[in-house]
């Protein structure tokens, strides 16, 4: 089984989730929602305020155990750091979570900087993504 886990300040993760959630085997949830049974192949999408990936993102992959996820897809988007992947890849790993080496990340609007973004080709960039790992 695949699902997504994602935190949205902004709106940009959430559209990013949308665009992908018909290939996903279970409906996507907030991070607020724990994991019901072992998943396969978890995708956790993240934004960036402050540079920093929110505290209820921290939180949820907090609770997660390695024997409740079989890998981990991280994916976000942000506007000025270069993405959220790699905080959320330390932490998963520090759980002793296999975190795929492919990771995804866009623009995301602050105000003026990165306007408009995710954009349509984000996001079809986005869905590609996401239809490859979902192979392996």
């Amino acid at each position: 089984m695949n699902t997504i886990r994602y935190y949205s300040k902004f709106g940009h993760t959430k559209s990013m989730v949308e665009a992908v959630k018909d290939l996903m085997d279970s409906e996507p949830r907030t991070v607020d929602v724990p994991l019901e049974g072992k998943v396969d192949l978890l995708y956790i999408g993240a934004g960036v305020m402050m540079g920093k990936v929110d505290k209820q993102v921290m939180d949820f992959i907090g609770s997660l155990r390695p024997e409740m996820v079989g890998r981990v897809v991280c994916f976000g988007s942000c506007a000025i750091i270069k993405s959220p992947v790699p905080q959320m890849r330390k932490a998963l790993e520090a759980r002793g979570i296999t975190v795929d080496e492919r990771e995804f990340t866009c623009p995301g609007a602050m105000g003026p900087v990165k306007a408009g973004h995710p954009d349509a080709n984000d996001i079809k960039n986005f869905r590609v993504f996401v239809s490859q790992t979902l192979k392996q």
